[in-house]
């Protein structure tokens, strides 16, 4: 059982930067891929990015150029760092992992943190 926990999150003005965190347990996360999606009130869960355990990546378009996976092994951890932060990044951020699919389709992951709240004021 791999267990996802998130971290990182907070409140920012337009421009700023945040650093996510994904720790995990019961699994490496460098044997999986690892992938953060975001939500809104009232809308489905968005993809951001997904960095795959060969360490290739994928990210949305809105966060091309601004958002960048890392990892730490040695932690265990994958990080999203967020630079140029709009108003429109604000969400629940999650980080989800599948042993499967390197995906932008919310369903193809198994695993699921409980999300941490990102908010960026104007």
């Amino acid at each position: 059982q791999v267990q996802l926990v998130e971290s990182g999150g907070g409140s920012v003005q337009a421009g700023d930067s945040l650093r996510l965190s994904c720790a995990a347990s019961g699994r490496t996360l460098s044997a999986l891929n690892t992938a953060w999606f975001r939500q809104t009130p009232g809308k489905e869960r968005e993809f951001v990015g997904v960095l795959g355990w060969g360490d290739n990546v994928d990210y949305a378009d809105s966060v091309q150029g601004r958002f960048t996976f890392g990892r730490n092994n040695a932690e265990n951890r994958v990080f999203l760092q967020m630079d140029s932060l709009k108003p429109e990044d604000t969400a629940v951020y999650f980080c989800a992992a599948s042993s499967r699919f390197f995906s932008r389709i919310s369903h193809n992951y198994d695993y699921w943190g409980q999300g941490t709240q990102v908010t960026v004021s104007s």
